[in-house]
């Protein structure tokens, strides 16, 4: 009976291998939530292209929790019974900036202007103004 319980054990730890393998993140995907994402910006000074430059800089993409729920009925009541779901939500932002240099090319001259990219995103209440 312990050759049998071998080989059931070895076959447990086989396939909690093969789970754990396969639950493992794919470096390919993005992460879930809201992160920085990087991607690269052309800036041309007119439609010509006198002055061009390129830089990679970072914007904040992703996803944040966000729910609705049935009113309570003290807000049913001050809303006169138009106002039934209650929704909470939150919007993936930029929570710090900072400036970064490019470097123009015009021709035989450089020039550089200043720019901003995300320092740092995170989840936080989803406001009009900012869109």
């Amino acid at each position: 009976m312990s050759g049998l319980q071998d080989l059931s054990i070895s076959g447990l730890i086989l396939v909690l291998l093969l789970v754990s393998v396969s639950l493992s993140p794919d470096p390919a995907e993005p992460e879930p939530g809201c992160h920085l994402y990087p991607f690269n910006v052309t800036i041309k000074s007119d439609q010509r292209g006198t002055c061009r430059g390129s830089q990679l800089i970072q914007a904040c993409v992703g996803y944040c929790e966000s729910s609705a729920f049935p009113s309570k009925y003290s807000v049913l009541m001050a809303s006169g019974f138009k106002h039934n779901i209650t929704s909470v939500s939150q919007c993936c932002i930029i929570r710090k900036m900072q400036k970064v240099r490019v470097r123009l090319f015009c021709g035989p001259r450089r020039e550089e202007i200043e720019i901003f990219t995300a320092k740092s995103c995170s989840c936080d209440m989803c406001r009009l103004s900012r869109y």
